[in-house]
This record gives C-alpha cells, structure tokens and sequence, in this order.
C-alpha cells in the first residue's frame, strides 16, 4: 500500500540559525516493513553491478606472443618436456583461468528505483539540513569548511550538497574537499545518498525532488 509521507524540516541559514520557517517534503512510501530495506539494496546492488567495466583481461598461452618453436629436444637433455615457452608454467607464459572482459549489468524498474530513493530519504531525514541557500561569492575552500563547521560536520564525513542548479562558485570551493559532492536535485544518486552522513538540502530542490521521484 503506497502512502504519503510528509517530512517536516526547520530552513536554516548558512550561519547556523533558523529562518523560522519550516518546510516539507512529500514522498510516496510503503508501510514501515522489510520491504522497504529490500528495495533500497536492489536500487543500490543494480547501481554497483552496472558501474562495473569488466574490462579485465588476461593472455591464454594461445594469445602470448612467441612460443611457436619447441625450447629444446624431446629426449636427452634431463629436462623435463617442454613444447612452448608461453606455457601457463613459464614465466611470461599464459594465464590458466585467468579474466577476460564481461559484461556486468542489471536492470530495475524506473518505480522500483525510485520508491528505493524515497524509501532512502526517509531513512536518513535525520540527517538531513534544509538550508535556504547555498550561495558562495568567492572561490575559497576555507568557506566550505567554516559553513561545516558552524554545522559541527567533520571533513572527514562524507557530505553530499543537493542544489537545483550548481554553480561555479560551489563547484569549485568544494572540489578540493574529497568526502564532499555537489549533485542535482533531479539527477540524484542512491549510492552517493546512502554512504553520506550529511545531506544538505537547498529548499528550492525540495519542489525538484517531489516532481521527479514521486512518479
């Protein structure tokens, strides 16, 4: 049975302090069961199994180059056989067993994935910090990390930013912060959400999300 969920969050400012206005998010859920887990380890399984390149790969003794002549006589030397030496018990011979390049990929229902990313959200809305903007003027990491810490966020969290659009200055003041990442309100992704301690939220993403994922 799919319900309405409303969450209710304070705005805050980048100063730490309250707007004084609270704001919601409504997302489309199921009862609290197991379910909802299940689904949100499918969305995050099929996400990992596709980032996968499979493009590993190793030389059989027939793809090695050389070992077309018989290294020495049959009979005679005290040496055991050989008859190449490209064999897997060569050095610089060919992998027995060894990878070649596959195909990893699963698919998911559009619903499915989605219901796991709202199921997620409402997981972590405790982690959640509505902010009312995150608007920077100068290219400075030393902001960033005085934004995080008025929020008491350790650098060594990691962080992910939701913004409706991204700009410049955000980009950049943060690209030398490694555990922080800056997305799109209607690009998100379930991996970077579920590993995340922080999530900042700007309002404006909030109208964003309910359009994209609540279908």
């Amino acid at each position: 049975m799919i319900l309405q969920k409303v969450l209710t969050f304070p705005i805050k400012l980048l100063t730490g302090e309250e707007s004084g206005d609270d704001i919601t998010l409504t997302l489309k859920s199921k009862e609290e069961t197991d379910t909802n887990n299940y689904i949100i380890q499918r969305a995050f399984l099929t996400q990992r199994l596709n980032e996968r390149q499979g493009n590993a790969n190793t030389l059989t003794r027939a793809e090695v180059r050389g070992g077309g002549r018989k290294p020495w006589r049959q009979k005679g030397t005290g040496r055991a056989r050989a008859g190449s030496n490209r064999s897997p018990l060569w050095k610089g011979g060919g992998v027995s067993f060894g990878p070649k390049p596959k195909l990893y990929s699963n698919k998911i229902n559009r619903k499915e994935w989605q219901l796991g990313l709202r199921s997620l959200l409402i997981a972590k809305q405790e982690n959640i910090t509505i902010l009312n903007n995150f608007n920077i003027l100068e290219y400075k990491t030393d902001k960033i990390i005085e934004i995080l810490s008025i929020f008491n966020v350790s650098l060594f969290e990691k962080t992910l930013i939701i913004v409706p659009k991204i700009e410049d200055t955000l980009l950049k003041s943060t690209r030398n912060i490694k555990t922080i990442n800056v997305i799109l309100a209607n690009n998100l992704n379930l991996k970077q959400i579920l590993f995340a301690k922080n999530l900042f939220i700007v309002r404006d993403s909030l109208k964003t999300i309910e359009e994209t994922y609540n279908g």
